[in-house]
């Protein structure tokens, strides 16, 4: 018997005739009288007698587990999907996937809308981690765990009750792991900084399948680079966040953000406390809505991440004024144009917790991040308030066909934005994580000094470089 493949078995705990049975398939792949497939035959096998057979959808597979993905774009059929419940269950996955050496994607929420971020074709396995969603409060509400798998929406029906928020995601949809692990933005970041930067602890599987700590006393370097680094080190399985006390609904306290359609324009105002008319709006109160989308109302960022849910495409879709009219009236796109602020402040946060990889700039500027497309900064050095500010473009549309044309618009919204921004001096090369297209690579503008560490970091937790070499996407060291 290979003694690999006798170690494997032994790790996995499988007994002498699953062993014997495995291990002749095995050999018989060794001897190249099988293909490829055989290979993820073996994995899917593997998984199945090691975590059980209601861990892993093989074929025929569940069209509901497959079309999980936000993006329409991003749906594709894996050979089969592994679903652990638990970090000994991810482990024994990816000792199977590394020692089969099998192409994998990692899912959490799927709000990816970059092919292949959280999906994967027949080609490999999709690691899917929606069954690892529990989330729990500790005894003096200072932290809260979140399961990889749980999605935002959950937590807040989970924590507002209990008289906390966490500073995570604003849409309920968006899976846990994906958001904290690209940064993270969430209403209170001009005041607490990144969802990431919140981060107590972070439970993590490595490559070879140790299930490890990383915070800021134990693997103090994995937690640095875990905060904005992405899907580069391991598979996250439970988030250890900072509770505060939840807060009526940013100075720090107030945000706003401007959404444009083809068709209307909407102002939101958002302050952190309980105040019916705060003085840092007194320049909108003189002015005349056309309409009243939501009456002014003090509540929580439960009730808030409803509204906010209620407005965003929940049907998978493959996702500015004359070029967007012009796209929609041939393709029928619809495009979202949003503008929020982000201040110095979060930036300077993340130094106080600890520091992070993202290398997010420290002085005013402008950030542009149209979603599906392109991330641009400007600095704010021509705004009379000084506040740095960011767009995102949300475009939902049907047909495949139609890609390039419609993701056309965002793209050269960009590109006027950075060529104005460079005629002026004011253009900032940095791209946010989660909001970058599958064409950019925001690592690469995290600096040079951090990407250098980051990629000692990623050689010392998965010398092998399995996240490099056989993870399907995501915006890995390997590509910069």
């Amino acid at each position: 018997m290979d003694a690999r493949f006798s170690e494997l078995c032994s790790n996995l705990a499988l007994s002498a005739p699953r062993i014997h049975s495995l291990n002749d398939e095995f050999a018989e792949s060794a001897t190249g009288s099988h293909s490829r497939g055989s290979g993820l035959e073996q994995a899917c096998r593997a998984a199945e007698m090691a975590l059980g057979p209601e861990r892993v959808d093989t074929s025929p597979l569940n069209a509901t587990v497959v079309h999980e993905n936000w993006s329409q774009a991003c749906v594709a059929n894996p050979y089969c999907i592994i679903q652990p419940a638990s970090a000994a269950d991810v482990s024994k996955a990816l000792q199977i996937l590394r020692h089969f050496d099998i192409n994998f994607a990692v899912r959490s929420g799927g709000h990816s809308s970059n092919p292949g971020a959280s999906s994967i074709d027949a080609n490999g396995i999709l690691l899917d981690l929606q069954h690892m969603n529990a989330i729990s409060l500790s005894q003096d509400k200072s932290t809260a765990s979140l399961g990889a798998g749980a999605r935002w929406g959950d937590v807040l029906e989970a924590l507002t009750p209990q008289g906390v928020d966490v500073v995570g995601g604003r849409i309920p949809v968006v899976g846990v792991s994906g958001l904290i692990l690209g940064g993270g933005l969430h209403h209170l970041m001009a005041e607490l900084g990144t969802a990431a930067d919140n981060v107590d602890n972070f439970e993590v599987v490595l490559a070879d399948g140790t299930v490890v700590n990383a915070n800021a006393k134990e693997n103090n370097d994995l937690f640095w680079a875990l905060k904005g680094g992405e899907p580069n080190f391991g598979v996250v399985t439970r988030f250890d966040v900072y509770a505060i006390p939840a807060r009526k609904i940013c100075d720090t306290k107030s945000t706003t953000s401007l959404i444009m359609t083809p068709d209307a324009i909407t102002a939101v105002l958002q302050y952190s406390a309980s105040v019916e008319r705060p003085e840092a709006f007194a320049p909108f109160y003189n002015l005349e809505p056309l309409q009243l989308a939501v009456p002014s109302t003090i509540g929580t960022f439960q009730s808030l991440a409803t509204i906010l849910g209620s407005v965003t495409p929940n049907q998978p879709m493959r996702f500015w004024r004359t070029r967007a009219l012009a796209v929609r009236d041939e393709t029928g796109a619809n495009q979202t144009f949003v503008i929020q602020p982000v201040i110095p402040n979060v930036a300077k946060q993340g130094v106080a917790r600890g520091g992070n990889p993202m290398g997010i700039p420290t002085e005013n500027h402008i950030c542009e991040f149209p979603y599906l497309s392109h991330w641009l900064c400007l600095s704010t050095t021509l705004t009379k308030l000084g506040v740095p500010k960011g767009w995102t473009t949300l475009v939902d549309w049907a047909d495949p066909k139609d890609d390039e044309k419609v993701r056309s618009v965002s793209i050269e919204t960009t590109e006027q934005w950075k060529k104005l921004g460079q005629e002026r001096g004011l253009h900032i090369p940095f791209l946010y994580m989660n909001d970058a297209s599958r064409d950019q690579n925001p690592l690469a503008t995290y600096g040079a000094e951090n990407i250098a560490r980051l990629k000692e970091i990623s050689l010392k937790y998965d010398p092998t470089q399995l996240f490099q070499k056989r993870q399907n996407g995501g915006f890995l060291l390997s590509k910069i």
